[in-house]
């Protein structure tokens, strides 16, 4: 309890079992029933001090006075008390003594109780994925960066018909929070012989989101295979307009980043530029929401190659000198474009070999070659 054992405290609870003793000691106060109602008002009383000593010694819940509590109890008490005539009055001081306590106690409590945090601006995190056997064990390593990221929210948007049942478990384990989204690729697209743009019909359906449900914060096109530094969320979270970092990995160049001279843009590092305006990454930038809105038809293109310069063309107009210089004035490399091996579906269990045994579960977990004709 520390502090709390002042005089003041200490010299109005003698004065209050002070009261009670002489009371029970009274020729008024001489039989069984009276003595006993006194002295559960006097166990009451030490009761409720244990226990505000309690609440208050414990960091988690000295935010939660157990003050009304307790003097809810202990006023009934009071007020059921058989005192009559001259006793009336001792009742009444008793009545004043316990309010004179509790107020200096509760007085304390809001002392030491701390104020609530400031709100932080919010993260939105578009990740496109799509059924595949290594779907599940990127987006478990995803989860465990942004449990460790306040104020975010995770969008991860599959390209499919229908929800996997597995990703849907994996989110709700998660405690993060999230939307489970689904944008198949447009047929025309599936057709295409070579390179087909994908995640695009996700990251467009993350942005129609965000058009329909959020206010204010910023987002960022965040794919399941690559590796974050929890510094980068920081990074983003104090996007006002437009920010770009370095991402790493990206081509045989092993980079892709802003040129940085004296502090200002001076253009970009790319393995691959192609005519692009912004040869950049998709995890090389973050834009903020209300500059998101400002922009009613931005979108991204279904343009293999182009998806990045397509949508930060969308974004205009703005000045590059509006572009922030993130980590560090793009000093730092706080995201990488890894990849997972690609891995050839499991072929399909012998369910007579492994019937009424734990394979039979633990195959429903994986994803299966499907040999249906």
């Amino acid at each position: 309890m520390g502090q709390l054992h002042k005089p003041y405290l200490l010299t109005a609870l003698r004065m209050f079992l002070y009261s009670i003793h002489d009371l029970v000691r009274s020729s008024h106060m001489r039989t069984h029933h009276h003595r006993s109602w006194l002295l559960v008002l006097a166990v009451l009383s030490i009761l409720f001090l244990f226990l505000y000593q309690t609440r208050l010694s414990r960091p988690e819940t000295a935010a939660r006075p157990c003050v009304p509590e307790a003097e809810l109890l202990i006023r009934t008490t009071i007020e059921r008390l058989p005192l009559k005539n001259l006793l009336d009055v001792e009742r009444n001081k008793l009545g004043q003594l316990f309010a004179q306590l509790g107020d200096e106690l509760s007085t304390r409590n809001n002392a030491r109780t701390p104020p609530p945090p400031p709100p932080v601006r919010p993260i939105y995190i578009i990740t496109p994925t799509y059924p595949r056997p290594e779907q599940v064990p990127e987006l478990i390593r995803m989860s465990q960066t942004l449990l460790h990221v306040k104020g975010v929210h995770w969008l991860v948007v599959e390209d499919a018909e229908k929800r996997t049942e597995s990703v849907t478990n994996l989110l709700a384990r998660s405690g993060i929070s999230h939307d489970h989204l689904l944008a198949p690729m447009p047929d025309k697209y599936k057709a295409n012989k070579g390179a087909k743009p994908r995640g695009v019909s996700n990251r467009n359906r993350g942005l129609s989101w965000l058009r329909a449900n959020a206010t204010t914060g910023v987002f960022f096109f965040a794919d399941d295979d690559n590796t974050y530094d929890l510094r980068l969320f920081e990074e983003l979270r104090s996007v006002r307009v437009l920010g770009m970092w370095p991402v790493g990995l990206v081509t045989y160049t092993g980079l892709s980043s802003p040129v940085v001279k004296g502090g200002q843009l001076k253009g970009f590092y790319d393995g691959w530029v192609g005519g692009r305006q912004f040869p950049v990454d998709m995890a090389g930038f973050g834009v903020s929401v209300d500059f998101l809105m400002q922009r009613p038809g931005a979108e991204m293109p279904y343009r293999p190659g182009y998806e990045e310069d397509g949508f930060l063309k969308s974004l205009k107009p703005f000045d590059l000198s509006e572009i922030e210089l993130k980590a560090d004035n793009c000093t730092k490399i706080l995201v990488w474009h890894t990849q997972t091996k690609k891995n050839k579906p499991a072929r399909p269990l012998n369910m007579t070999k492994f019937a009424n045994s734990n394979i039979g579960q633990l195959n429903l977990q994986i994803t299966v070659e499907d040999k249906r004709p």
